[in-house]
């Protein structure tokens, strides 16, 4: 098994992208074997989509495109990372009842927590930001003929 797996995906900063995200990052997991339809898969197919709908949702038109990436190191630590060229990094506003928004990186956190991750937000040295999950990593060794670094894939 390689140290190292990696994809990546950059997509429009479009509403219909959220659900292309959530598909490339269930369907890369699956290839290094993290079944689809599993109650991990679910749980990481949730945070993408509250990612990316925050990508698409929050950047106020000033980021054309976002990048998923996905990676797996030592098939011990799965990083899941959204990455947007808007500067301005999430608030945490409070769940207030009359409140429509402003869950999803709470959201986020809680789902991480629970599945002994965390949530990082750093800095692009392009001025943006990634907001990224990392996880333990519970699938299967990855076939032997998957791919140890795939490059950007471009819709």
């Amino acid at each position: 098994m390689a140290d190292h797996l990696e994809a990546s995906v950059t997509l429009a900063s479009d509403p219909a992208s959220v659900s292309a995200s959530r598909s490339f990052v269930v369907d890369t997991l699956a290839e290094w074997g993290l079944p689809a339809g599993t109650d991990e898969s679910e749980t990481i197919r949730l945070i993408v989509s509250e990612l990316a709908t925050n990508a698409v949702q929050h950047t106020l038109g000033t980021s054309p495109t976002f990048t998923v990436d996905v990676a797996l190191h030592r098939d011990e630590r799965l990083r899941v990372g959204v990455t947007d060229s808007h500067p301005r990094f999430p608030k945490r506003l409070p769940a207030a009842v009359q409140q429509d928004n402003g869950r999803g990186m709470r959201i986020i956190r809680w789902l991480a927590a629970e599945c002994g991750g965390r949530l990082r937000v750093r800095p692009t040295r392009e001025g943006g930001k990634t907001v990224s999950i990392e996880l333990p990593w519970h699938g299967t060794a990855p076939p032997a003929g998957a791919v140890a670094a795939a490059g950007q894939q471009e819709p």
